[in-house]
C-alpha cells in the first residue's frame, strides 16, 4: 500500500466546509470536541484509537473533563494528506 502525500492545495476549501476544524499549524489540523463528562470523551478515545489502528493512521489525542482534541498530519509525508481529510471526517462521524 503506497502512503499519501502532501496535499498542495484545497485544504482552505475543505476547512470552510468542515465546521471547527482549524489549521493550528501548517503541518496540522485540529478540532476539539465537547462531551458531557470524562467518561463519553474517553469513550470516543477509545472508539477514535480502533479506527485509527484500522486505517493504520494515529492522531494525536488531547483528552480533558469532557472535551477531546485531535490532531492529524501524516508524518512521513511532511504534512496534511488526503488521508487526513479522510480520517477528519471519520471522525467527525464518530462524534455524532
Amino acid at each position: 500500500m503506497s502512503r499519501p502525500t502532501k496535499l498542495d492545495h484545497g485544504l482552505d476549501a475543505w476547512l470552510a466546509t468542515h465546521e471547527g476544524w482549524t489549521r493550528p499549524g501548517p503541518h496540522v489540523i485540529a478540532k476539539e470536541f465537547k462531551f458531557k463528562d470524562f467518561a463519553s470523551a474517553l469513550a470516543f478515545v477509545v472508539r477514535l484509537g480502533c479506527l485509527a489502528e484500522k486505517k493504520d493512521h494515529h492522531p494525536d489525542v488531547e483528552l480533558g473533563w469532557g472535551r477531546v482534541k485531535v490532531l492529524w498530519t501524516t508524518h512521513d509525508a511532511g504534512g496534511i494528506t488526503r488521508l487526513d481529510l479522510e480520517m477528519a471526517d471519520a471522525t467527525n462521524a464518530l462524534a455524532t
